[in-house]
């Protein structure tokens, strides 16, 4: 069985997105006497990318338009990705302006989700951060390339906002199975 995770990366200029195929039967001991992590598969060998990327909205053009936008490519993503879990990031506060574009993107997201009855997930950054370094307060890099680590690829994926987003979906699995 396999299981279909989405991670969005929350935002009204660029939402970050990230898919990945996670079977569900493979992460599992490798003997009944070894229980510990180190007898789990590596994730490089059971998770699989399936895409990533960004939405983007432009900065010139009125907010509901730009929501508009969000909502339109959301539901085509769903279509597309047939997700069976999404997770989000939840809000963090960086500036109140910016805060407050991203809380409505955020509006939008969960509306999407719900009108495709699709479960949803929240993790902090911290949680995030956590559960792919070990490390709460981990730099955005060292995120980044443990993204690059357990998806077995060579780059990081670009730009940033699908990096996150990579992450978000990966946290989901971790904490899901």
């Amino acid at each position: 069985m396999e299981k279909r995770i989405l991670g969005l990366d929350p935002g009204l200029a660029i939402l970050g997105f990230g898919a990945i195929l996670c079977p569900t039967t493979e992460k599992v001991a490798t003997s009944k006497e070894d229980c510990s992590n180190s007898a789990l598969k590596p994730v490089s060998e059971v998770v699989q990318l399936l895409d990533f990327g960004v939405i983007r909205t432009p900065a010139r053009t009125e907010i509901g338009m730009r929501l508009c936008t969000i909502y339109e490519d959301l539901h085509t993503l769903i279509e597309q990705l047939q997700p069976d879990l999404v997770a989000i990031e939840k809000l963090f506060f960086y500036r109140m302006s910016s805060t407050i574009s991203v809380a409505q993107a955020r509006g939008v997201l969960m509306l999407v989700l719900a009108q495709c009855q699709v479960s949803v997930v929240e993790f902090t950054p911290a949680q995030v951060k956590q559960a792919l370094t070990g490390y709460g307060n981990a730099d955005k890099y060292d995120v980044q390339q443990a993204v690059a680590r357990e998806l077995n690829l060579e780059d990081i994926p670009q730009p940033d906002d699908a990096a996150d987003a990579l992450a978000i979906a990966l946290t989901a699995w971790f904490s899901e199975f």
